[in-house]
């Protein structure tokens, strides 16, 4: 197992910075996800950590080597693109013993080694007996499993998956993640993952990376960056939250004059930022710090959320409660409020 460090890393594109001064460890054999908005970076530091991106500045080390100067098929990494990239006009055989095929003949492995590779990897996900299809004969899970087989062709150091299961609908997605992990565990490749689907990062990756405007925000598990965000951009982008413009004063948290509860320790009076999250919002029947009225009910499986107003300046926020709890559209309910993903107002 190879872990990955990556130092300094710096990417300019026409003037442009894509890649800030990045510094990142990738554990030997964890699975990691790159997660972030559209142009945060997370393509562009996968494709630099592949080497298909040259770097403006820094380095990347593969174990205790600089791969920094390697080529792309020195580095040895195996890199799963959205859309397959598969060739058309060969076989799912074909595809997969690719890499292996186009090596110098000094270090390619015989034929039969070959064929017992392919027909091993099909058996890994799940594709017995379809080496002889082509690609368009297969539905999109499939090709995306045919081209997992292909990058573990080549035996890679690691395993580099950029929005592997993007262009797929939302149940094959699912069905596709719970194998990817099991995939995983079975290999255990140092794997990195780009995504844009936040389920999709918490549920597969050990640890989280959330990046912005070309910079790491925040490094952790997924418990860690969900309950325990570094800073107001990660508690917002991560966990649909809610966010409202709060002031502190003597350990209370305001907001349009409306008391909302207890600030935790250490945040200083004056302006700051609150991110509500539903989980953070109670109805009850009476005590609560404040009120507000109910403006939209919807169902979910075993629960009903509410969307409650605060008040006519303030975005709404929502909670759930359980079906045998009456709520009307229009009632005032007394709330609670967890205040804890609090950050002062940056200057």
């Amino acid at each position: 197992m190879t872990g990955i460090a990556v130092r300094g890393v710096a990417k300019d594109f026409a003037g442009t910075r894509a890649l800030d001064g990045i510094d990142l460890d990738i554990r030997p054999g964890e699975l990691l996800a790159l997660l972030g908005p559209s142009g945060s970076g997370k393509t562009t530091l996968l494709r630099s950590i592949a080497g298909l991106e040259p770097l403006t500045a820094g380095t990347i080390h593969f174990g205790g080597e600089d791969a920094t100067g390697l080529r792309v098929q020195d580095r040895k990494a195996g890199f799963v693109f959205q859309h397959y990239a598969l060739f058309r006009h060969m076989t799912v055989a074909e595809n997969i013993a690719y890499g292996l095929t186009v090596r110098p003949r000094a270090e390619r492995p015989a034929r039969h080694e070959i064929l017992r590779r392919v027909e091993d990897l099909l058996d890994l996900v799940q594709l017995p007996g379809i080496g002889k299809r082509f690609p368009g004969q297969l539905s999109g899970g499939q090709r995306q499993r045919v081209a997992l087989a292909r990058a573990l062709a080549v035996e890679p150091r690691v395993l580099l998956l950029d929005e592997p299961f993007g262009a797929l609908d939302a149940q094959v997605r699912k069905d596709l993640r719970r194998w990817l992990r099991d995939i995983h565990q079975r290999t255990g490749h140092t794997t990195v993952f780009v995504t844009h689907d936040q389920e999709e990062a918490v549920e597969l990756a050990d640890r989280v990376a959330i990046l912005n405007r070309g910079r790491v925000e925040q490094v952790g598990s997924p418990d860690e960056v969900l309950d325990h965000p570094a800073n107001a951009f990660v508690a917002g982008f991560v966990g649909q939250a809610v966010r409202l413009d709060v002031t502190v004063a003597e350990g209370r948290v305001r907001a349009d004059a409306i008391e909302l509860g207890a600030a935790p320790a250490g945040i200083p009076d004056g302006a700051a930022s609150l991110f509500l999250r539903t989980g953070d919002i109670a109805v009850v029947r009476s005590g609560g710090t404040t009120s507000g009225v109910v403006t939209a009910i919807t169902r979910s499986a075993a629960s009903r959320r509410l969307e409650i107003r605060l008040s006519d300046d303030l975005p709404a926020v929502e909670a759930e409660v359980s079906l045998d709890q009456q709520v009307a559209r229009g009632e005032r309910v007394a709330l609670t409020i967890r205040a804890d993903r609090l950050f002062p107002a940056t200057r």
